[in-house]
């Protein structure tokens, strides 16, 4: 009894995630390139069990299809709870295995899928703007382990698998709740920040477990430097060149560093930064507009209402209401 009850447990750790090959099909009949968090809510092969601006959770797929390839624009968590899997990201071959939990960050291309026939996962993918608002102060963490070092997998034990598989009870029964219940968007992302923070302590123990010797070479403790410098900003709405000042280097050279690091150009990790604390403010503060643009160094309200309408097809009144 007690071995079927820890069985059951591990299977609905984290039964809340997406199950990717249903996307890798949609993506193959629909010839999409990119895939974003839209496409996937309003693909009419799967069956979303939940859906927002910046998460799609969907756990009614169990069959695998053939292979091919992919290219994400979002984030991407998979949690594998039975069999093995290989396949190739950005050029990396990589085994996930049962108990492993693979993360992954934007722009990344898979292919090359060999999987065993009792192979069985769960997956989510989330943009990188909700991510920033879950970990906050924490974003580091995340960022030193995807980009600097490079660890895609962190293992889980059974403790890990019985401490999360408590928000997967509380995230199911919201989710199943009315989608008129009030708060319901709300409640769902606290639970799922909660359990965010809980895998970005992991990767803390991970980082803190490394052998001494492990020096980062210059070009990771540049980038991870200049992701700290842009974290501790409080107004981030600056230029490269204003960064690469306050490092010691050229701008080309901040933007050639964050390129071959992250995929992403300097400008690139500043704007995705500005645009998670416009979002932040305006959904989550009751600070006005004008403060709004104060405090993040826009000159005034009409350039930063051009500027929240140029990046979020909406004005700032709107975001806030939306």
């Amino acid at each position: 009894m007690k071995k079927n009850i820890k069985i059951f447990h591990r299977a609905i750790v984290f039964s809340f995630f997406i199950a990717i090959f249903a996307v890798v099909k949609q993506i193959t009949i629909m010839h999409i390139e990119d895939v974003t968090i839209r496409q996937l809510a309003e693909s009419h092969d799967v069956t979303v069990d939940y859906s927002d601006d910046d998460i799609v959770i969907i756990d009614n797929v169990k069959t695998l299809v053939e292979p091919t390839t992919a290219h994400l624009k979002m984030n991407l968590l998979v949690i594998c709870i039975a069999g093995k899997a290989q396949g190739t990201f950005n050029g990396q071959q990589t085994t996930v295995g049962r108990g492993n939990v693979f993360i992954c960050p934007p722009n990344v291309t898979f292919s090359d899928f060999m999987m065993s026939p009792d192979f069985e996962f769960k997956a989510m993918f989330f943009t990188t703007r909700i991510l920033q608002a879950f970990l906050r102060e924490k974003i580091s963490i995340w960022n030193e382990t995807m980009y600097i070092h490079r660890k895609h997998i962190v293992s889980m034990s059974d403790h890990d698998a019985a401490y999360f598989s408590q928000f997967y009870d509380l995230l199911r029964l919201c989710i199943d709740n009315d989608s008129q219940t009030p708060f319901r968007m709300e409640v769902i992302q606290s639970l799922l920040q909660a359990a965010f923070v809980a895998i970005c302590g992991r990767m803390q123990q991970m980082l803190t477990d490394r052998p001494a010797q492990v020096q980062m070479r210059q070009a990771d403790s540049l980038f991870q430097r200049f992701l700290n410098l842009l974290e501790q900003q409080p107004v981030k709405h600056r230029s490269v060149e204003s960064y690469a000042a306050e490092l010691c280097i050229t701008p080309k050279y901040l933007s050639s560093v964050c390129k071959k690091q992250s995929g992403k150009t300097a400008n690139e990790w500043i704007t995705q930064q500005v645009l998670a604390d416009i979002r932040y403010y305006l959904k989550h503060t009751d600070l006005s507009i004008k403060q709004i643009c104060a405090r993040m160094g826009f000159p005034n309200p009409s350039f930063f209402g051009k500027y929240v309408k140029e990046h979020f097809g909406m004005t700032p009144t709107q975001l806030r209401n939306s």
